[in-house]
């Protein structure tokens, strides 16, 4: 017993002079991270990043090290240190939250940085929200959803995405957002990585580092056309990556894969056995070119769906994902978890509104998009006209995008920072979700404030 006890003091030893290293390593990151800022410098650096990799990779061949082991020590120690340089940013949310603020002190905003249609749901949700009592659906549910709305939801699914889907593959979330965390959480461990392609929505980064998960991303350009590189995709894989994060029709370019690019992708998702995690809620909001991941039949993918933009129904927060039955339960035991299930007056609300004419939703916003295209233009603003979803992804060439969002505050129009959703810091996104006259006299405001510069 000496001899264990000596050797337990000695790893008391070493665990605690690790805590003043990682104590000294925390600080120095924190000083990186002000000049990052102060510089206008992104938080991420791939290069870097992968040369240090390299470096212990060495290490470990040196002094006999399992490789696997400081890999992910070394995204642990990546993670924290994004988490601590990433306090204070802002993103469309953020902005979202200083317009109400300022709304509630008597100040008219224009909401343009949320994807929030300004159309009502179909009138069967109303007609579903008076049903709700009478048929008794108040009661305690299955995590993975009331029976008869994912069969409701299979049966729409394998119709509309051109796929064979079964209730056994169907979970229901509280919005698509949760099936992301739930998916990013359940699936992968810490220490795993995942491959994001940005620009993107904020929430898949943001589930990642919570879980612990290093993500590696893939930047697209608007000279591009936002198309990812296949070649630089294959290149990001390595023995900790599990997962890649797709997100077409884009949420903030409206950016569609080409056919040859998205079966190339699926095709490196098979070679290396990772999951496919894409996010499809604006699907309903697409050109013809568009094509669900499900169409593959790919047994890692998983797809997240939500009755937010298709149905208008954002604040009834009700979502869905598809994927095979092995991951369905994964991600139930999950959700079961965190919140027993999705509230059944919701569910039954969602599945009244599943067979809804919507089909003039989406003509609306691209009218509105078309408008929008034009009004930019004549401003001189750099954009690719979107393939779909709801957004302009603009580039305003000698502005801070954070900057202005903040200052157009002030001048009641609200657009979402383009830092929010990678390093796009002269970019914002503008929302195509309200009437046109609102539309126009908020791009009225951002030409005058540009203009004033």
């Amino acid at each position: 017993m000496s001899d264990i006890d000596s050797l337990r003091d000695e790893m008391d030893k070493v665990t605690l002079d690790m805590i003043k290293l990682l104590k000294t390593r925390t600080d120095v990151s924190r000083k990186i991270g002000k000049i990052k800022k102060d510089v206008g410098k992104g938080i991420s650096d791939e290069h870097r990043e992968k040369d240090l990799h390299q470096k212990v990779l060495s290490l470990c061949n040196e002094i006999k090290l399992d490789e696997s082991i400081a890999s992910n020590f070394l995204n642990f120690l990546f993670n924290e240190s994004i988490k601590l340089q990433s306090i204070g940013r802002q993103t469309h949310i953020s902005i979202f939250l200083k317009a109400k603020s300022l709304e509630e002190q008597g100040k008219k905003i224009i909401h343009m940085e949320v994807g929030q249609p300004d159309f009502m749901p179909p009138p069967s949700t109303k007609e579903a929200l008076a049903e709700v009592y009478d048929k008794g659906f108040v009661k305690y549910g299955p995590a993975k959803g009331l029976p008869q709305f994912r069969q409701a939801l299979a049966q729409y699914a394998s119709k509309k995405f051109n796929a064979t889907v079964h209730q056994k593959n169907i979970l229901v979330s509280p919005g698509a957002r949760f099936s992301v965390f739930l998916a990013i959480t359940s699936l992968l461990n810490p220490g795993d990585e995942i491959i994001l392609i940005e620009p993107a929505w904020p929430a898949y980064k943001d589930c990642a580092l919570n879980a612990g998960i290093k993500v590696r991303t893939i930047k697209t350009t608007l000279e591009k056309n936002w198309e990812p590189s296949v070649h630089e995709i294959k290149d990001k894989v390595n023995p900790n990556t599990k997962m890649i994060v797709l997100n077409y029709p884009n949420n903030p370019t409206g950016k569609i894969l080409s056919s040859d690019t998205q079966d190339q992708i699926i095709s490196i998702a098979k070679d290396n056995d990772l999951y496919v995690l894409s996010d499809e809620i604006y699907s309903e909001y697409s050109s013809d070119k568009w094509r669900s991941i499900l169409e593959y039949d790919y047994q890692k993918s998983i797809v997240t769906q939500s009755f937010s933009k298709s149905h208008a129904m954002t604040g009834f927060r009700i979502g869905y994902a598809i994927a095979q039955e092995q991951i369905i339960d994964k991600m139930s035991n999950l959700q079961a978890l965190c919140m027993t299930n999705v509230s059944e007056p919701i569910q039954y609300v969602a599945m009244r509104s599943l067979g809804s004419e919507i089909s003039e939703n989406p003509k609306l916003i691209k009218t509105r998009l078309d408008a929008l295209s034009v009004r930019a233009k004549e401003m001189n603003l750099d954009f690719v006209t979107p393939d779909g979803a709801m957004y302009l992804f603009v580039r305003i060439d000698g502005s801070d995008g954070l900057k202005l969002a903040n200052s157009l505050l002030e001048h009641g129009l609200a657009v979402a920072p383009g830092e929010g959703f990678g390093e796009y810091r002269d970019f914002v996104r503008i929302s195509a979700c309200l009437d046109e006259k609102k539309l126009m006299e908020g791009m009225n405001i951002l030409n005058d404030v540009l203009r004033s510069k």
